[in-house]
């Protein structure tokens, strides 16, 4: 009777009979077990990371707290005239400019501000400009403690930002709803947790890696729903990460990366030597990978899925190989762009030492330009080998789901392309 109930294993291409889902429906069971026997001990240890590193009832140093002096105050510029820098009547080199403070300790109040104009970095400011004002704390009627820092672009970001969820929702319909809201949930990890964590004096790495699970277990599970296809791409996006941090953490060290660059290097002198450097260089990495794994896991994962709906037939070595032949056109083109996002970033400062007329093994051995190679290759390696590991446990899993392919609704976008397809045929009709 055993070897009776096993035959139909070669089944699928006999039909949809029953034996097919009775032996399907097992294995399925099994293998969603052992996604769960994975994942939900880390979902647990994650949770149980937030709580423990979370500052309860700490107030975090904010920027007058380290020294920054950075009480934001807005302000429209009123007028503008040129003047000098000096008591020299007859020198330039300077702006004076009449803004009046549209909240802060004076709201309502205009003063007189003097600005530098020589030097070509700092902005040009006009009148109707609305502007960024420190103010220093101290005495609010005197026009010394306020300084003119920067523009105001709350406005166009947030149209910007409107037209990007609006793309979004178009082109994925409640799925666009949900990202939209997963993307949100990554921001108040950031922001709520990440940031607070660290200036609290936890350790950078750790604060990335819980954080990280954090985002990436909110992030897939709400865009793409509790399912075995999400729980593979968590894995594989998990199994990537973990390589990513382990090869940041080892080449860091052997290259003797401190993370001391500019940025760092203020932060230090505010925060005191207690702050881990390399750990905040290490915590970057791992988040800034976990975006771009994210894309390769779920889309190798969903074509895996898809081989599989479309013939039910082939085994794991058959979705297997498929999946990886689709992975090697992705990854290429993952790679390509992980390596010119950075270089976009590091584009000053490649300009910067290009003028020095320093050689380019000076040049890339310098801690700035190391980081950032050690960033770009850790992350590069870690996108290549996200493929070979999800495809294999996506092909693992999928052979053992039964194969009900669903039709998708077409989104707005898809109405469009169709309409646009059919006007094409109909106008090639019309001259044949």
């Amino acid at each position: 009777m055993n070897t009776g109930a096993g035959t139909p294993a070669e089944a699928p291409s006999a039909g949809h009979g029953h034996g097919h889902g009775r032996s399907a429906a097992p294995a399925s069971r099994q293998a969603k077990r052992l996604l769960a026997a994975l994942l939900i001990p880390f979902a647990l240890a994650v949770v149980a990371g937030a709580a423990l590193l979370y500052p309860y009832g700490e107030n975090p140093r904010g920027g007058t707290d380290l020294g920054f002096g950075q009480h934001p105050v807005n302000a429209t510029v009123q007028s503008a005239t040129a003047s000098s820098c000096t008591q020299d009547p007859s020198g330039s080199g300077c702006a004076t400019l009449g803004v009046l403070m549209q909240d802060g300790p004076r709201p309502d109040t205009q003063i007189e501000l003097l600005v530098p104009t020589s030097d070509p970095g700092i902005p040009r400011f006009a009148v109707g400009d609305d502007i960024v004002l420190s103010y220093a704390g101290s005495d609010p009627a005197e026009p010394s403690s306020y300084e003119v820092v920067d523009y105001q672009r709350g406005a166009p970001l947030l149209v910007l930002g409107l037209v990007f969820a609006a793309a979004v929702v178009v082109l994925g319909r409640m799925q666009g709803v949900r990202a939209l809201t997963a993307l949100g949930i990554s921001f108040l990890v950031l922001v709520g947790f990440v940031l607070p964590a660290i200036l609290a004096g936890q350790a950078p790495l750790l604060v990335a890696v819980v954080g990280a699970g954090l985002i990436m277990f909110a992030a897939l599970y709400l865009t793409h729903g509790f399912s075995a296809r999400t729980s593979t791409a968590v894995l594989g996006t998990l199994l990537s990460l973990a390589l990513i941090g382990a090869l940041s953490a080892l080449f860091a060290a052997t290259a003797k990366l401190t993370g001391l660059d500019e940025e760092a290097s203020g932060l230090l002198g505010a925060l005191g030597p207690g702050i881990d450097t390399r750990g905040l260089l290490l915590a970057g990495i791992v988040i800034g990978a976990l975006g771009v794994l994210d894309d390769v896991t779920v889309t190798q994962t969903s074509a895996v899925w898809e081989l599989r709906s479309a013939n039910p037939a082939l085994s794991w070595r058959q979705l297997y190989r498929a999946g990886l032949r689709i992975g090697r056109d992705h990854v290429a083109s993952a790679v390509n762009t992980l390596v010119l996002a950075y270089a976009g970033a590091a584009l000053p400062l490649l300009l910067a030492y290009s003028l020095s007329g320093s050689g380019f093994q000076q040049v890339i051995t310098t801690q700035a330009v190391a980081q950032e190679v050690v960033r770009t290759l850790v992350g590069s390696i870690g996108l290549v080998a996200a493929v070979p590991i999800t495809t294999a446990i996506a092909a693992a899993v999928a052979v053992r789901e039964p194969a009900t392919p669903q039709p998708a609704q077409p989104s707005v976008a898809d109405r469009i392309g169709e309409a646009a397809a059919g006007s094409a045929g109909t106008a090639i009709l019309r001259r044949s």
